[in-house]
């Protein structure tokens, strides 16, 4: 055990000492190093010009359609908002046999955004 002891009677709390340390970490030749911007950039890449069907939706949210339909897509505060007729990125069926389309970078983004606004009822 190594204890420190003042110098030229100074007191530890008003000297400043240093250490520099050369340190190698090997990184594994199946990854690699990225910054966090290029980590964000990449995963948002992955949603570019994809959609999501209702079922997709469920997966993602981990829940039923019933749920999403009372909670995320007809309350009006976000339905003005999503709807593809408002300049949203939700296509809402307007017909039987017409399914939900959900624009996956703009969802994705919107469902993070107002995590506390939908869980919040």
């Amino acid at each position: 055990m190594t204890t420190l002891a003042p110098v030229n009677n100074r007191s530890l709390s008003t000297s400043i000492q240093e250490l520099t340390v050369k340190l190698n970490i090997p990184i594994p030749s199946d990854s690699v190093l990225i910054s966090k911007v290029e980590l964000l950039e990449l995963k948002q890449a992955q949603l570019s010009g994809v959609y999501w069907s209702m079922k997709d939706l469920e997966k993602k949210v981990n829940r039923k359609h019933e749920w999403i339909k009372e909670n995320i897509l007809y309350p009006t505060m976000f339905r003005k908002v999503l709807d593809v007729n408002s300049g949203g990125f939700v296509f809402y069926p307007q017909s039987k046999g017409q399914t939900w389309s959900f624009h996956a970078a703009k969802m994705a983004k919107f469902l993070d955004e107002n995590f506390h606004r939908i869980f919040s009822n």
